[in-house]
């Protein structure tokens, strides 16, 4: 196992990720970052807080529930029903592999009226079998189907390692 980003080096790319958003969406009537289940909610937090500390645009939060290991039988619900009309939706989650996790977690947010949709990961695998491609990416990872990267939040000290 080694380490691929450590605290400091997460924290200073979720930094200029939130720049970037607040950058992109200034027209917007508000961001509501979507988190998927587990570390993608997590993240969504941090980088609502950080763009909190950094913007006035309003900013909500909800979290897309699914599960990852079973997405073709699973209904994927929200956390929360809240107004979507005119403002950018940020889909989160902690690492772009296939980009099917991210498809799927679109589905209840396709017959929105969204000013648009964006999404955001912390790792991006470039594995794409699906056509899904991040607007805001903390890090670019080339490895291979075998390879995994765990994400870790948890505690004080985050972490991304290649496994």
């Amino acid at each position: 196992m080694s380490e691929v980003l450590n605290h400091h080096q997460i924290k200073k790319k979720i930094t200029r990720m939130a720049f970037e958003i607040y950058e992109r969406n200034l027209n917007s009537a508000g961001v509501v970052f979507a988190g998927i289940t587990g570390m993608g909610t997590i993240l969504a937090d941090l980088l609502a807080q950080e763009l909190r500390t950094i913007s006035p645009l309003t900013i909500e939060e909800i979290e897309v529930i699914l599960d990852k290991s079973n997405l073709h039988s699973e209904e994927i619900e929200l956390s929360e029903e809240i107004e979507l009309s005119g403002k950018t939706l940020i889909l989160v989650d902690d690492v772009l592999n296939t980009g099917k996790t991210l498809a799927y977690a679109m589905k209840p947010f396709l017959d929105k009226e969204l000013y648009k949709m964006e999404i955001a990961v912390l790792v991006n695998r470039s594995h794409g079998q699906f056509p899904i491609k991040p607007d805001y990416t903390g890090y670019e990872l080339s490895t291979t189907l075998n390879e995994h990267i765990k994400v870790d939040f948890s505690g004080e000290q985050y972490s991304v390692h290649l496994l």
